[in-house]
C-alpha cells in the first residue's frame, strides 16, 4: 500500500495571494527582501507595502530573493507538519532570482517530492496559479493532478500593467536613455506585460495616465475574450482609487468572473516600475 501523502503548497511573497486565502488554504510563504542602505526587510512581514512607497522620495531600495534560510525553515515547518510532496509556485525565473533559489533548497530535502512551477509570470499571474493548486488539493486532488493544473493554469494567466512614470524602468536599466528621454517628453506611458520567456515585454503605449489605464483594461478584455470560466484582480502600488475606479471599470467590462481579487502589489516589483503602477490580472480557466 502507498503512505499516505500530504501535500502542501509554498509560493513566494511577489506572487501577491492575499494573506487571508494564503491562511485559509494553508500555503506556505517565503518573502523576497526589501534592502535599504542600512537595514533590510522582509516583504509583508517586517515591512508592509505602504511604508515602502513612503520612503521612496527618500531611497529606492533594492530588492533580493528570499533569504536561503527563510526557504529552508519553510521546508522545516512542513517536514514538521507531516507534509511529504510539495508544489512551489514562484514568479518567473526571467525576473527572479526566487524560482532556482527554491529549486535548490529543495534538493536538500531527499524526503520530500518537490515539485518547483516557474509561471512565466508576476504578482497575482503567478498568485492565482499558486490559489489554485492550493484549491486543487483542498478539492482532494493527487500530487500529480495538482501539478498538472498548476502548468495548465500558469499557461492561461496573464497581467497587464499600467507604468505612471519610465523613471524607473530607465535608472534599472530596463529601457534606453533615448526611450528614456523621448517618452518622458511625450507624456508616454507603457502597458507592459510577461512575455514567454517570463520577461517584461510592452505591448501598448498611450499618451497620459488614463489613455494608458484605458489600454490596460483594453489588453485585459482581448486576452478574456472567448472565455467562458474566468477569474480577475486588479492590483496597485500606491494608487488605491485609481485602482477602484479600474475595478469598477473592468467588473463592468468582464461582469461573469468567477473571482475578483483586490490587493497591493509587493513593493519588491514597484521598486523597478515607480508608484503609481496598477494592473489587471486574468486567468482563463474556460474558453
Amino acid at each position: 500500500m502507498e503512505p499516505l501523502r500530504k501535500i502542501a503548497v509554498l509560493t513566494d511573497s511577489c506572487s501577491d495571494v492575499p494573506t487571508d486565502i494564503a491562511n485559509e488554504l494553508g500555503m506556505y510563504v517565503v518573502a523576497l527582501h526589501i534592502n535599504y542602505r542600512d537595514a533590510s526587510y522582509r516583504d509583508r512581514v517586517d515591512i508592509q507595502p505602504d511604508e515602502v512607497y513612503a520612503r521612496f522620495a527618500e531611497e529606492i531600495p533594492r530588492t533580493s530573493t528570499p533569504a536561503p534560510a527563510d526557504v529552508s525553515a519553510a521546508f522545516d515547518a512542513m517536514v514538521a507538519d507531516g507534509v511529504t510532496h510539495v508544489v512551489a509556485v514562484t514568479i518567473s525565473s526571467g525576473l527572479s532570482a526566487t524560482h532556482d533559489l527554491i529549486k535548490s533548497v529543495a534538493a536538500g530535502y531527499p524526503g520530500l517530492t518537490v515539485e518547483v512551477i516557474d509561471t512565466k509570470s508576476i504578482c497575482l499571474g503567478s498568485g492565482f496559479t499558486a490559489i489554485e493548486a492550493a484549491r486543487s488539493v483542498r478539492r482532494g486532488a493527487s500530487f500529480e493532478e495538482t501539478v498538472e493544473r498548476c502548468r495548465r493554469a500558469a499557461g492561461s494567466t496573464q497581467v497587464f500593467f499600467c507604468v505612471d512614470t519610465l523613471e524607473y524602468l530607465y535608472q534599472g536599466g530596463r529601457i534606453g536613455k533615448v526611450v528614456y528621454s523621448v517618452g518622458s517628453a511625450l507624456d508616454m506611458r507603457p502597458v507592459i506585460s510577461c512575455d514567454e520567456e517570463g520577461k517584461y515585454a510592452p505591448i501598448a503605449k498611450a499618451h497620459g495616465r488614463k489613455a494608458s489605464l484605458k489600454k490596460t483594461l483594453a489588453a485585459a478584455k482581448k486576452y478574456a475574450a472567448g472565455a467562458t470560466r474566468y477569474r480577475l484582480a486588479v492590483v496597485h502600488g500606491g494608487a488605491p482609487e485609481e485602482a477602484q475606479e479600474l475595478l469598477s471599470a473592468l467588473c463592468d467590462a468582464l461582469p461573469d468572473a468567477e473571482e475578483v481579487l483586490f490587493n497591493q502589489i509587493s513593493p519588491a516589483l514597484v521598486v523597478h516600475t515607480g508608484p503609481g503602477l496598477i494592473g489587471i490580472g486574468v486567468q482563463v480557466l474556460e474558453r
